[in-house]
């Protein structure tokens, strides 16, 4: 049934212009012969550092301001190059002067057609990915580099290494969550609709907003652990806030995430009490994972919220519960195709930061 679901999804997303990986991929080569203005998407090998139009550093890397790609991975005449010009939200994880190692890497980069130090390049770039050099490798784009600082390690260690490598991201106005939803939740069946996390049902995706019938923005790590409200940050982050039916959103207000309950009927499968919530089990270790994320994103740190996951229910302040019962979640609602694909949207079109305990789910364990 995943392999269908993924199937379906994948065609969807292609003819919807919204995959992160989209067909058409084209070569160095076929770009330095793409008018500018054209939006491509390039697979090469990077082969130095663009100073100016006519230097490449190819060895003692001054800068993370660009790359210089080619077809050939010794490549070394610069004609035979492309530029492309990095963001400050590349500079960090693909700059050769923080990264010589990934010198020669094949990557893919999706991005405009503009000249660069007046020489062929590509600006305005929206993602930028490792590709696998057999092109049969699935895993997230550039996970082996992104987790590289963590590797290793286990307990406070991992969970600092990784608050560290998710920790700076771009972050959305709260008005901005509602298209960013209509993208990352969108019905793999129905490109008109989302689907909604607690209830599994598809809603139009203009028929948002605070009435009865409409769907809303919910907050898997509920806004009054913490009193951080709507604000940007955790009040904003993608990686826990997803569409929901206005009143089960309302039904499940801050409540704890426990197992048992009485049914609540607007929601299948989802049963609730005083003081906790148990999703349907389709959704369990999404949740689990959403709140796992928040526990490690936000450390404290520069003024931020510290917020923790207390092996209790009826918590209060940055606290979140129930751990034992999040990690049993986990452990028997893998993760899935759709999971994986949001945490990709989120990573490659919005924040800048993925979701570790999606694409490495063993670090639960390590930490917990």
């Amino acid at each position: 049934m995943k392999k269908i679901f993924g199937l379906v999804f994948a065609l969807m997303v292609l003819l919807s212009g919204n995959a992160v990986q989209a067909a058409g991929t084209i070569s160095v080569g076929e770009a330095l012969g793409t008018g500018n203005g054209t939006d491509v998407k390039v697979e090469g090998y990077i082969v130095g550092v663009p100073v100016n139009i006519d230097t490449v550093e190819q060895s003692d890397f001054t800068s993370n301001y660009a790359l210089a790609l080619a077809d050939d991975q010794n490549e070394t005449q610069i004609d035979d190059m492309i530029f492309v010009k990095l963001d400050s939200e590349y500079r960090g994880e693909f700059g050769l002067q923080n990264n010589p190692e990934l010198m020669g890497m094949k990557v893919y980069v999706d991005g405009t057609r503009d000249d660069y130090f007046s020489h062929e390049g590509i600006e305005y770039v929206t993602s930028l990915s490792e590709a696998s050099s057999d092109g049969e490798d699935d895993s997230p784009p550039c996970e082996s580099h992104y987790y590289k600082e963590a590797e290793g390690l286990t307990g406070d260690a991992l969970k600092q290494s990784l608050h560290e490598i998710i920790d700076d991201h771009t972050e959305l106005s709260y008005s901005n969550v509602w298209e960013a939803l209509r993208h990352t939740d969108q019905d793999p069946n129905n490109p008109e609709n989302v689907k909604l996390l607690y209830s599994g049902m598809s809603y139009s995706k203009e028929d948002n907003g605070g009435n009865v019938d409409d769907w809303n923005r919910e907050h898997v790590w509920a806004k009054s652990h913490g009193d951080f409200g709507t604000s940007m940050g955790p009040g904003t982050d993608l990686h826990h806030l997803r569409p929901t039916d206005v009143t089960v959103n309302s039904a499940r207000s801050n409540l704890d995430f426990d197992n048992g309950g009485s049914a609540f009927s607007e929601a299948p499968g989802t049963y609730y009490d005083e003081d906790s919530w148990e999703p349907r089990d389709a959704v369990k270790g999404d949740v689990a994972r959403m709140i796992f994320y928040m526990a490690v994103r936000y450390e404290g740190d520069q003024g931020e919220l510290d917020l923790e996951v207390a092996d209790a229910v009826g918590t209060s302040g940055p606290y979140i519960g129930k751990l034992s019962v999040l990690k049993d979640w986990h452990a028997m609602d893998p993760v899935d195709e759709r999971e994986q694909y949001r945490n990709d949207v989120i990573f490659e079109d919005y924040q800048g930061n993925r979701n570790p305990f999606i694409d490495h789910p063993e670090y639960v364990e390590l930490i917990w």
